[in-house]
């Protein structure tokens, strides 16, 4: 029996394919089901494998999942090393801080799929199939990913500037980033749920906790005052990090809005988001409701997935995710 959940989910896909532009319409979720019939499979002992070693895996892949789909696309450029002609995205300030072991999981789950199925799973699709079974196995929801994309041929740090909402923004430029990708507000809310999952570094808020006034958007609670704890000696070691969700850290479930209502929150912009007449609403929707914040993600997820798809001579499968099939020439 389908739960009404699930039966939300279904309605969303089929209404995301009826109106996905020519080239996302070239997608399919069955898309390796011949040519590389143990692609899920090997993706999923993957993911389990890594997680269970490592359980900020999970954050990692969702973190690098969006800073890749909202610069270009969903096409891997994120993966690609810089060489002694350009500086590429993962080297980008606001790129350093991604989690190494979400690079490892692609570049791992790449290495078995080349051996099983050569020269036909890209990068990219390795990332969303890898980030969805992530999100599932944490206890998010579960949702199809339409496969078949190509990786990009290039990677500039240059591109990425004003595409990644940052801690220090207003929730108005963030509402805009968000708009300029075609998400509304309520899909805005529902994607910063990735939060609650993993840690931030203290650097990412240190300036919230330590340089308190009254203009802030960060009370001078306790919970902020334990955080200046936790992160006095950050400025001698750029590794220090508190946990986004301090009592269930690697749970997905909409316990992050709860405690944005009670202000427990790293990320001054997070936590602006339950005063803001323009996102209160759902925070509190999505606070009490986790049916309703799970469907809202997973439609909000999937549309990100289908950003500035790559397919055809756009692009390509890469041998290895780290580097093009060919370097461009040096200008």
């Amino acid at each position: 029996m389908f739960t009404a959940a699930t039966v939300q989910m279904v309605i969303n896909f089929v209404f995301l394919l009826r109106v996905l532009p020519p080239v996302q319409s070239k997608l399919s979720v069955d898309c390796y089901s011949k040519s590389c019939p143990n692609f899920a499979k090997i993706i999923q002992d993957v993911v389990l494998e890594k997680q269970l070693a490592i359980p900020t895996t999970a954050t990692g892949a969702l973190r690098l999942f969006f800073h890749d789909c909202v610069v270009g696309g969903c096409d891997a450029s994120l993966l690609l090393s810089s060489t002694a002609f350009n500086k590429a995205e993962r080297d980008h300030e606001v790129n350093k801080a991604l989690p190494g072991d979400a690079f490892d999981l692609v570049i791992h789950a790449k290495t078995k799929l080349e051996l099983a199925c050569p020269g036909t799973i890209s990068c990219s699709d390795i990332l969303l199939e890898a980030t969805r079974d992530l999100v599932s196995m944490v206890g998010g929801p579960y949702y199809p990913i339409r496969l078949g994309r190509k990786d990009s041929f290039v990677s500039h740090a240059a591109d990425v500037e004003g595409h990644i909402a940052l801690p220090n923004m207003t929730i108005t430029k963030i509402i805009d980033i968000f708009a300029a990708k075609g998400f509304n507000v309520q899909e805005m809310v529902a994607l910063t749920r990735a939060h609650t999952i993993g840690f931030t570094h203290c650097s990412e808020f240190a300036n919230g906790i330590f340089n308190f006034s009254k203009n802030s958007q960060i009370n001078p609670s306790l919970y902020a005052k334990g955080l200046r704890k936790v992160c006095k000696e950050h400025k001698n070691d750029p590794t220090m990090a508190a946990f986004n969700d301090p009592m269930t850290p690697g749970k997905f479930h909409n316990s992050y809005f709860i405690n944005l209502q009670r202000d427990v929150s790293l990320l001054a912009s997070d936590q602006a988001m339950a005063f803001d007449k323009r996102t209160k609403p759902f925070v509190d929707l999505y606070a009490k409701d986790q049916n309703a914040f799970f469907q809202a993600f997973a439609h909000a997820m999937e549309k990100v997935s289908v950003l500035g798809v790559k397919t055809g001579n756009k692009g390509e499968v890469r041998r290895k995710c780290d580097s093009p099939n060919s370097l461009p020439a040096a200008n």
